[in-house]
């Protein structure tokens, strides 16, 4: 029986007449958290995107919960990937953003409070996101992807506008998810916050 819930073997990515990648293995398993790191150009976040599905590789084979990955709706009621800001709804608040999530998921992980105080929304929670700071802005689109239910996150540069002390805290709600049995691959240019997640850490190179 399979137990790895990514497997990627020999992956190369080309786009537009230049390899960003190649020869790229990775696994990762239940209750594991797998930082890639890199320099800038190196690929971090066409890797998240291929194992989203999003990004056709060039070469070798990647496996995502027992299949190839998929942009189906199957594949995203088991995979959550954050890293973009979101497209934030017109008139709705942060709460109303959170509570949208689980409804469309017929629930979720976390309770809509629990989401909240997890990452220090309550006093914000009747805002509209736009009116947050950035950081603020990235603690409710991670809210809204952990409080979802899913099997597998797939955060691009998580920490991005966040303070030292949430990165800390941050860690710590990574760290918990992981142990719920959920697998984490993140990109990410903080090493100190992969180290407090307990993540195995993999570095890309760029191709040259």
């Amino acid at each position: 029986m399979e137990t790895a819930i990514i497997t990627v073997r020999d992956v190369r990515v080309d786009l537009g007449g230049h390899t960003v990648f190649r020869e790229v293995d990775l696994t990762a398993g239940p209750e594991e958290i797998v930082a890639v790191a890199g320099e800038n150009g190196a690929g971090k976040s066409t890797l998240l995107r291929c194992l989203a599905g999003l990004q056709t590789p060039s070469g070798g084979q990647i496996r995502v919960l027992g299949g190839p990955p998929a942009d189906t709706a199957g594949f995203w009621r088991e995979v959550v990937s954050a890293g973009d800001e979101p497209a934030w709804y017109p008139g709705l608040s942060v709460r109303e953003h959170v509570e949208l999530v689980l409804s469309v998921h017929g629930g979720g992980r976390l309770s809509v409070e629990s989401a909240l105080s997890a990452f220090q929304l309550e006093r914000r929670a009747e805002l509209h996101p736009l009116t947050l700071s950035t950081g603020q802005r990235q603690r409710v689109s991670l809210a809204m992807a952990l409080a979802r239910p899913s099997r597998l996150l797939l955060l691009d540069e998580p920490e991005r506008g966040l303070d030292a002390d949430f990165r800390e805290r941050l860690a710590g709600i990574l760290r918990e998810y992981a142990a719920q049995s959920g697998t984490i691959v993140m990109a990410t240019h903080d090493i100190a916050l992969a180290e407090a997640c307990g993540a195995r850490l993999v570095t890309l190179e760029a191709a040259r």
